[in-house]
């Protein structure tokens, strides 16, 4: 695939920006859709993403718009990057507006309370004869602006889609992978936004290398544990888009989900800390999310009961640490057989 294509992009975040940004540098007419038309229109008069990007100029030829008609219509490809409490209602608006032949992927990282729905579940529900597919990996926006050397994972089971993304994505700083387990991929990218906020508190909390370490490793066999008894293969989490964006997200200030983490464990409250961030921490609604699932399917996740019982139910960090600690024995590998 060589062709030119029509791409839009929806949501005016970080990430959506970075993405448009580099579609637009590999020659393809393309639409960056924000909801607010005042954003919309300084960030098309001056280049720049001022709230969520400040100081990176975008492609001359990235169009930024509120109009979402302008934006969809006689698109080839359309990236949905919008929080997961408002995923659906934009996917229900683009509906109408889409052709036979576009191809929508989501790059969102979250799970809708109702049934326990992952975003491209909600594209398959919303968009039932639309080819789907997820972006997902180890992605801070602000250094795929910078042209840091970058991997992610298109997840699809349509070959079509994957072909198309890579094409589409692909340059000298950004790599796309390819993975068919779509569920899997998506899983990891909702699921390590929990063990951030763990890790970001240990961190708070003065622990040392060894363990972080312990916390990474067992936070990806709790992913995996989880994520097979939900029907995905395990195997994916041992890619970029599982243990790739946990060690990303779980080490680095950079995440929202670790500076929640870091400030639970100086001692703020939870409701202060979401307020004075000003962008959304997926992993406090996926942490819900996860525990109730994990309890209804009897799935042994001894650290997101700890964090829940530290955020939910008032326990001190100290006496979960302590329980968690001399808790069970398990075994290290669980994948490998007896």
């Amino acid at each position: 695939m060589s062709r030119r294509l029509k791409v839009a992009v929806l949501g005016g975040g970080s990430f959506g920006t970075a993405i448009a940004n580099i579609i637009s540098c590999n020659n393809h007419q393309t639409y960056l859709w924000m909801r607010s038309a005042e954003q919309a229109e300084e960030c098309q008069s001056k280049r720049q993403n001022a709230r969520y990007l400040p100081g990176y100029l975008l492609n001359e030829e990235l169009i930024i718009t509120a109009d979402l008609e302008l934006a969809i219509q006689g698109a080839d490809l359309v990236f949905v990057s919008i929080p997961s409490h408002s995923f659906r209602s934009v996917t229900r608006q683009i509906k109408p507006l889409l052709g036979a032949e576009a191809i929508v992927v989501s790059t969102a990282k979250g799970i809708e309370p109702e049934g326990f729905t992952l975003m491209s579940q909600i594209l398959e529900q919303e968009l039932p004869h639309q080819p789907i597919g997820v972006l997902s990996g180890p992605n801070f926006a602000k250094e795929i602006v910078q042209k840091q050397q970058t991997g992610t994972v298109i997840a699809s089971e349509d070959e079509g889609v994957i072909d198309c993304v890579q094409h589409t994505l692909k340059s000298p700083t950004f790599r796309v992978y390819a993975n068919h387990d779509r569920y899997g991929v998506e899983l990891g990218g909702a699921l390590k936004n929990i063990y951030a906020i763990i890790c970001g508190m240990a961190a708070a909390l003065g622990a040392g290398h060894n363990t972080q370490a312990m916390l990474l490793t067992r936070s990806l066999a709790e992913m995996g544990r989880f994520a097979q008894t939900m029907g995905a293969n395990p195997m994916t989490f041992l890619g970029l888009a599982g243990v790739g964006d946990l060690i990303l997200t779980c080490t680095s200030d950079l995440s929202r989900n670790y500076r929640v983490g870091y400030a639970l464990g100086q001692g703020k409250q939870l409701d202060e800390i979401v307020a004075s961030l000003g962008q959304v921490a997926e992993g406090v609604n996926t942490l819900r999310q996860v525990k109730q699932k994990a309890d209804d399917l009897q799935v042994y996740m001894p650290l997101v009961s700890g964090l829940y019982a530290v955020l939910f139910q008032n326990k001190a960090i100290t006496e979960v640490a302590h329980g968690l600690m001399v808790g069970e024995q398990a075994n290290d590998v669980e994948f490998l057989g007896k």
